[in-house]
């Protein structure tokens, strides 16, 4: 009996499907804002479009500038009612934002890079790479940290922002 056909056919169809390309792992639809926040949140892609919203250029690995957009980070705490402002002082000062994704990645950030009278720094919650919906692993959210050239904070997949407060 010959099995080379046989053989032969389960060889090209293992080929086939190992060249499938694998699905791309996706965030959640919508992420959470919570922690010790006066109204915590859950933020989808239509709330999202309906806040205030700025663009910011990052380089990517080989120095390409990519526009991303989306809402600042300290828009979002702020409708969360995380102490900006006039009321980030004393024991306020002493609290952090913990953001993780989906993957089980995490960041730290103070509440005083969120806030322009400490920082200058841009800190987006973005949907949109190049003028178009971020996706696959990319989101559908990811926070972008305009000045930080390693990207070690940028957060692809976002799942949740929390705030935490070091003392009570």
């Amino acid at each position: 009996m010959n099995f080379r056909p046989l053989v032969t056919a389960i060889f090209f169809a293992a080929g086939i499907a190992l060249a499938q390309a694998p699905q791309q792992q996706s965030g959640p639809s919508s992420f959470t804002v919570g922690g010790d926040v006066s109204t915590p949140l859950t933020l989808s892609a239509d709330d999202m479009a309906k806040m205030p919203r700025e663009k910011v250029f990052v380089p990517d690995q080989d120095g390409t500038n990519i526009e991303y957009e989306g809402v600042p980070l300290r828009e979002i705490m702020k409708r969360a009612g995380a102490p900006l402002g006039n009321q980030l002082r004393g024991k306020a000062l002493a609290s952090y934002i913990l953001v993780k994704a989906h993957d089980g990645y995490q960041v730290v950030f103070t509440l005083g890079e969120l806030d322009s009278e400490f920082a200058n720094e841009n800190i987006l919650v973005a949907d949109k790479r190049d003028g178009k919906p971020l996706f696959g692993y990319q989101g559908p959210f990811r926070l972008v940290v305009e000045k930080d050239h390693a990207g070690a904070r940028s957060v692809r997949m976002l799942e949740s922002i929390e705030f935490i407060r070091l003392q009570k």
